[in-house]
């Protein structure tokens, strides 16, 4: 199976068809989406004009959609070797237990899903790279009490099976992004979950 490496250099590759890098350019959202797979094509090819289905598009297009996704998985893998160290300092001084940072880190790792888009056509239309950027620094940071990507204040609860499946938990109603429940307070989760109880009750 190719790696995200050698597909981007198909993508690349001028000796190719479009359609093979167009399909190339796809097969690396199966190594790393931060939206999840069908949200974060639908995102490359808003920002770099180019439709969902279309096989005969300017290349040019595809290299710059390859240039922004390859940039976010570099912000992102460097946070993650930064952050694997830290555990490591930790285990070596003896401070072995888990906390709900460290679960959410074992569930994206890698990078798909990392802001997780249930909804496809709903994401933030900012650039990937600096998306992530905000993301991390609210990981450093602490919990908050607005969405780490885009500020909005409007967090709601999703429950399993809800149109968000397979994510559950905290997600922004202005970007559609599922928010870690260890960048927000007690308080905005605690409200999250008690107007999503709410919105239950009232339609059942």
């Amino acid at each position: 199976m190719a790696g995200f490496r050698s597909l981007a250099r198909q993508v690349r590759d001028p000796g190719c068809d479009t359609a093979l890098r167009r399909y190339s350019l796809r097969k690396c959202l199966e190594r790393f989406a931060p939206y999840g797979h069908r949200a974060t094509w639908d995102h490359l090819c808003r920002r770099h004009r180019f439709g969902p289905e279309d096989r005969e598009l300017d290349p040019g297009r595809l290299v710059a959609a390859l240039d922004e996704l390859e940039e976010a998985r570099a912000v992102w893998l460097a946070y993650e070797e930064e952050f694997a160290a830290r555990r490591r300092r930790e285990k070596h001084e003896g401070l072995r237990r888990l906390g709900a940072l460290d679960d959410w880190h074992r569930r994206v790792w890698g990078g798909n899903g990392v802001v997780r888009c249930g909804d496809p056509g709903l994401h933030p239309s900012d650039p990937l790279p600096e998306v992530l950027r905000r993301l991390i620094t609210a990981l450093e940071r602490g919990p908050g009490e607005a969405c780490p990507v885009c500020a909005g204040p409007r967090i709601e609860w999703v429950a399993p099976g809800d149109r968000y499946e397979p994510w559950h938990g905290p997600v922004c109603a202005d970007c559609g992004v599922g928010v870690p429940r260890a960048v927000l307070t007690s308080g905005v989760l605690a409200r999250a979950r008690s107007d999503g109880s709410r919105r239950l009750a009232s339609a059942a």
